[in-house]
C-alpha cells in the first residue's frame, strides 16, 4: 500500500527503466516490405507513402543490403507489374521470368543472406485486381487455389525463403505445402496471412503496386475478413495450423491488437503483425503536418504490436526504425 509501494521508483533512471522493461523492440524484429519495378537505377517516391519508393532490381540489393547491415533478417517482396502483363487469369504469376523471380534471384547471387519473404496472391497480375480468378463475378476458391500452387513453386524455384500466401482462399495452405513438398521443398516454410481483414487501410499499398485502378468489381469482402470479427479470427488461424503453417500473420496491425493479443495467448506459434501502407501514412502524414514526431510515434506503434504478442512486425519504416535503434534501443 501507499506510501510503502510506490511504482515510480522502477522509472527513476533510463537504465533502470531498460532493466524491467517487460517489451524490447530490436531490428530482428522488423520485416522490411519493398516494392520492386522494372529498369534500372529507378527510385519513383510513391505518392500516398512519403519516403517509400518502387525500386529496380538493382536499388532493391542496395537496400536489402542495408537492411541486412542494420540487423534487420528479412525483407518482404511486392512487384508493381506491367499492364500490359496483367490478364484474368494471372499466368504471370507463375512465370519462371517474372519480376519478382528475377529479383529474388539477383539477390541470391549478390550474396545477401537476408531472408526472402514473397507474397501468394494473384492481385498483382490480375487483370480485376482481385487476388484470385474470378469466376461468375466472383473470386473461384478452388481454381485460385491451383494458380497459388503454381506461383509458389515457381517462387520457391527461384530461391524464395518464406511462401506466405495473403490471398484467404479456404484450405490455401494445405494445398500449397503438398505442393512444395511434392516439388522437394520441404524445408520451406509457409507463413499465411491467416487473418487479413477487409481493410480500408490497404489504399496506398494498391497505389504502390498498381491494383487500385483495376480493382473495379467486386468486393474482396468476400474473402478478406470482416473487420466487425474476433472469433472467426481465431478459428482461421487454427485451421491453418491444422494445415501447416509455420507461422501466421494479422493484418492489419494496431487496429487489430485484440486479435494479436488472443491468438498470441491461444496458439504456441509465432505471431507476426503487419503495420499496413495506411498506418504507416498515417503516421507519415501527421508527423509532416507537425502533429508529432514520425520517430516517437512510429516506435511506440510497434511496440504496441509487440506488447500484444507480435513475434515480428511487417512495416515499412523498418530502415528508419533499425537505424533509430542502433544508437537508441527501445
Amino acid at each position: 500500500m501507499y506510501p510503502i509501494t510506490r511504482l515510480r521508483r522502477n522509472r527513476t533512471h533510463r537504465w533502470l527503466r531498460d532493466l524491467v522493461a517487460e517489451n524490447i523492440l530490436m531490428p530482428e524484429n522488423l520485416i522490411y516490405p519493398l516494392f520492386v519495378v522494372e529498369g534500372t537505377n529507378v527510385r519513383e517516391e510513391i505518392e500516398t507513402m512519403p519516403g517509400i519508393y518502387r525500386l529496380s532490381i538493382d536499388q532493391i540489393i542496395y537496400e536489402t543490403s542495408q537492411a541486412e547491415s542494420l540487423g534487420i533478417r528479412a525483407i518482404a517482396l511486392f512487384p508493381c507489374v506491367d499492364s500490359k502483363l496483367k490478364t484474368a487469369e494471372a499466368d504471370e504469376a507463375y512465370n519462371p521470368d517474372n519480376l519478382i523471380c528475377r529479383t529474388i534471384k539477383a539477390l541470391k547471387q549478390s550474396g545477401i543472406t537476408i531472408g526472402i519473404i514473397c507474397d501468394v496472391a494473384l492481385d498483382p497480375y490480375t487483370s480485376h485486381g482481385h487476388d484470385g480468378i474470378v469466376i461468375d463475378n466472383d473470386v473461384d476458391n478452388d481454381v485460385t487455389i491451383k494458380v497459388l500452387c503454381k506461383q509458389a513453386v515457381a517462387l520457391c524455384k527461384a530461391g524464395a525463403d518464406i511462401i506466405a500466401p495473403s490471398d484467404m482462399m479456404d484450405g490455401r495452405v494445405s494445398a500449397l505445402r503438398e505442393a512444395l513438398d511434392n516439388e522437394g521443398y520441404t524445408q520451406r516454410a509457409i507463413l499465411s496471412y491467416a487473418a487479413k481483414y477487409a481493410s480500408s487501410f490497404y489504399g496506398p499499398f494498391r497505389d504502390a503496386i498498381g491494383s487500385s485502378t483495376n480493382l473495379k468489381k467486386g468486393s474482396k469482402a468476400t474473402y478478406q475478413m470482416d473487420p466487425r470479427n474476433l472469433q472467426e479470427a481465431i478459428r482461421e488461424i487454427e485451421l491453418d495450423i491444422q494445415e501447416g503453417a509455420d507461422m501466421v500473420l494479422i493484418k492489419p496491425g494496431m487496429p487489430y491488437l485484440d486479435v494479436i493479443r488472443d491468438a498470441a495467448n491461444i496458439f504456441s506459434i509465432p505471431i507476426f503483425a503487419y503495420q499496413v501502407s495506411g498506418e504507416y501514412a498515417m503516421l507519415k502524414h501527421g508527423a509532416l503536418a507537425k502533429c508529432f514526431d514520425f520517430m516517437s510515434v512510429m516506435i511506440e506503434s510497434l511496440l504496441a504490436c509487440k506488447r500484444a504478442g507480435a513475434t515480428a512486425i511487417f512495416t515499412y519504416a523498418a530502415l528508419e526504425v533499425a537505424r533509430e535503434l542502433q544508437n537508441k534501443p527501445r
